[in-house]
């Protein structure tokens, strides 16, 4: 049990360090969504009016309902961000050697995974700051609230960063991830426009945004920066994060996965 916490606290503190000295990935982190909340959002707040809907209690600016999606919009490029280092480390060979180590390699996998949670989560509060310092402001306790919250989605999409990284074989297939899983992953979800607004344009696209695992990501956080809780988001948000994770574990599997695949390369 020591080797495991200590193995835990050495890759979280590894993570920490290596995005304390990579200033231009905490401002790229920050630049994107900004630029979404100051200056997308101010030309759509007269287009896109949002109603009364929960956890809602009266009407509400365009930028206080696209928050929690640039949160979430945050912890998935970190997530991918995670992804990319993960390939980086695989192909310098510091991530061998990890997976070498006595310890399970499903723990270490987690212990990666943790790492990456935590960052993302110092990201989020960093951006709800600067929010609130423009004016746009949640209810004071729901920054503490939605801390479980961003626990659960920043694990849900850190394990869908592991899960590509056990099949993205080279950097370069790397804009491509981006391409065909990241951005429709964001659009097609409740990040920037209600459901009942997906529904009203298509039926098609309103079920593929209703069965996204990143708009109850989303929901998840809008709820609780409200400090309500939404149950069946958390419980697909869970499921999600299994899942991805189940598939990471047997992605790095010698037997079947990464390993078995270099194996053959050599």
């Amino acid at each position: 049990m020591s080797a495991a916490l200590i193995a835990l606290r050495g890759i979280i503190a590894r993570e920490i360090l290596r995005f304390v000295h990579q200033r231009s990935r905490f401002l790229g982190a920050l630049v994107r969504p900004l630029i979404w909340l100051l200056v997308f959002a101010a030309g759509f707040r007269a287009a896109l009016g949002v109603s009364i809907m929960p956890p809602y209690e009266t009407y509400i600016t365009y930028e206080l309902y696209i928050l929690p999606g640039l949160v979430g919009m945050i912890q998935l490029f970190n997530g991918m961000q995670s992804s990319l280092s993960m390939v980086y480390d695989r192909e310098m060979g510091s991530m061998r050697v990890l997976l070498t180590s006595p310890l399970p390699r499903w723990w270490l996998l987690v212990c990666k995974l943790l790492a990456g949670t935590v960052v993302s989560i110092l990201q989020v509060y960093a951006f709800l700051l600067i929010a609130r310092a423009f004016g746009i402001e949640t209810p004071g306790w729901g920054l503490l609230a939605v801390l479980p919250a961003l626990i659960a989605s920043g694990m849900m999409l850190g394990a869908l960063g592991l899960l590509l990284s056990s099949a993205i074989k080279q950097l370069e297939n790397f804009a491509g991830v981006m391409n065909f899983v990241v951005f429709p992953l964001f659009f097609c979800s409740s990040a920037l426009y209600p459901l009942w607004k997906m529904r009203e344009s298509s039926v098609i696209l309103y079920q593929i945004c209703a069965v996204n695992p990143f708009t109850h990501a989303v929901e998840l956080i809008r709820f609780a920066l409200y400090l309500e809780f939404n149950a069946a988001a958390l419980g697909w948000t869970l499921l999600a994060a299994a899942v991805f994770l189940g598939f990471a574990v047997l992605g790095y599997d010698p037997a079947r996965g990464l390993m078995k695949r270099k194996a053959a390369e050599a």
